[in-house]
């Protein structure tokens, strides 16, 4: 009977005993927090991990022990530069990625801004929008030829995705009033409709994609909230535990919060989790209200939502896939 997972869970105790090597992996924002562990934990199991970070020199001094970890045991990281708000930094590390020719096994699409002020990517684009989906979009679909068959995309949501579904017609809050966590929400959302469309685009060729939530985590991801914002958080979400009957928010490590990915990624079973969300390493069920933090709301795994926001996308970068 295959071992259960659950929030608690790290990424050594999920991959104890797996062993990933001659598999190329791909992690964005390997510059800290989920991401570093992530790479961490999968070099240290004998994959060879492809870091992409915005700030090479921060993530060379995050991603440090790595080396050291992954040594004797045929596993390695080499870094890139990816800047996610930046369509032709996208097109130039995809570029790059291409031109290398070397396929992937995974591509684990971390990186991501949380609740930032209104601000717009290089391209004009609402920041958060545009980074944690456009970006991933561009980069994932360019260098899509270098999956192998039997391959899998997972894209970092969240819970939040259940404050905002996507705006289609207005997805840079350009007649909308901008709120930090309206924009993290439709950034979030189009994580997963991503992830639905992107599986049923390619599942016929052995390659699969998901999307997870890795829980609440101590990360610079929350870089942009005051302590009191953090703790107003904590507290609702305590309040809506205990309106279930559930204990108060506790906040997971870093190893347990990046555990979910490797699990999607390496462990669980491919038609278990393609076109579907995933937490605390199994894969969520339907559920709805603003207030409810486990689960995915329907209008994120709708199929023709998913279309949709391809389309959109395709229009908002100016490129076909």
């Amino acid at each position: 009977m295959a071992q259960k997972f659950g929030a608690t869970s790290t990424t050594d105790e999920v991959l104890e005993g797996v062993d990933l090597g001659g598999r190329r992996i791909l992690v964005t924002g390997v510059s800290a927090g989920l991401g570093v562990e992530t790479a961490r934990t999968l070099a240290a199991h004998g994959a060879q991990v492809v870091g992409a970070a915005r700030d090479l020199a921060k993530a060379r001094t995050a991603t440090r022990h790595i080396e050291d970890e992954a040594a004797g045991k045929g596993g390695g990281l080499d870094l890139v530069e990816l800047d996610l708000a930046s369509l032709a930094g996208v097109r130039r590390c995809a570029d790059g990625l291409v031109a290398a020719g070397k396929p992937f096994d995974l591509i684990i699409a971390n990186a991501g801004v949380m609740a930032c002020p209104r601000s717009f990517t290089a391209d004009g684009f609402e920041m958060q929008f545009g980074t944690n989906h456009l970006g991933h979009f561009v980069l994932v679909n360019r260098i899509a030829s270098l999956l192998k068959p039997g391959a899998r995309l997972v894209n970092l949501s969240s819970a939040g995705h259940r404050f905002s579904d996507v705006d289609l017609d207005d997805p840079n809050f350009e007649r909308t009033p901008y709120t930090e966590f309206g924009a993290y929400g439709r950034s979030k959302t189009a994580n997963i409709l991503f992830a639905v469309e992107f599986d049923r685009r390619h599942r016929e060729q052995g390659i699969r994609a998901t999307a997870v939530h890795p829980g609440g985590i101590h990360t610079e991801l929350a870089r942009h909230m005051t302590p009191e914002a953090m703790q107003q958080m904590v507290d609702r979400l305590s309040a809506a535990n205990a309106a279930q009957g559930l204990p108060p928010f506790s906040f997971k490590s870093i190893p347990q919060g990046a555990a979910t990915s490797v699990w999607a990624g390496v462990v669980a079973k491919a038609d278990d989790v393609g076109g579907r969300y995933c937490e605390d390493c199994h894969v969520a069920g339907l559920t709805e209200g603003s207030e409810i933090r486990d689960g995915v709301r329907a209008y994120a795994l709708d199929p023709e939502h998913a279309k949709a926001l391809w389309a959109k996308s395709e229009a908002m970068v100016g490129e076909r896939f």
